[in-house]
């Protein structure tokens, strides 16, 4: 029978759950370094306060700890990590798939799509798939893959140049 596993909590340790620790850097509440001082006299004047000592920079020597509200404190963080998760962007990588034979309608109708994926930030992967007897033209599907590479060369680079995988072509391209 073993004893349950005391659960770490995230974020950082605040009052009684800074153990370890003698001395520590004290910043009041307003904002003033009280300097370094035993980590008791801290907590008392934090009590007194009516706040709590959280330890803002527990590798520095001294650790660092500040009085503060630690519920507003937690609560500003989470706001402050969510607003940095909307303004993320995750890119995607789109597939076009060509054929060496293609038209030049066809082809158009490609670009279009393509433009579109790179003014929305979004990778590019060409496929270009050969059948039958078009193995025996490959420069066919590689000239077709350099006059895509031409016409994007202004809004995108190539991340990845042209390799075989078995019957196939695959290139990325990435917008500028």
């Amino acid at each position: 029978m073993r004893p349950m596993p005391v659960p770490q909590k995230d974020g950082p340790r605040a009052n009684r759950d800074i153990r370890g620790v003698r001395e520590v850097q004290l910043i009041d509440d307003t904002g003033q370094n009280r300097g370094v001082m035993a980590f008791f006299d801290a907590l008392r004047i934090a009590e007194d306060a009516g706040l709590d000592l959280v330890e803002i920079s527990p590798n520095a020597t001294p650790p660092v700890c500040k009085i503060l509200d630690y519920g507003k404190f937690r609560f500003l963080e989470q706001k402050k990590a969510a607003e940095a998760r909307k303004k993320q962007k995750t890119v995607e990588v789109k597939e076009i798939k060509l054929r060496p034979g293609i038209d030049d309608h066809d082809y158009d109708v490609k670009m279009k799509a393509m433009k579109g994926f790179f003014e929305e930030g979004n990778k590019v992967k060409i496929t270009l798939r050969f059948r039958g007897r078009e193995m025996a033209h490959q420069s066919l599907g590689l000239k077709v893959l350099d006059r895509v590479k031409a016409d994007v060369g202004d809004i995108a680079k190539v991340e990845m140049e042209p390799n075989f995988e078995g019957r196939q072509v695959v290139m990325v391209l990435a917008p500028r």
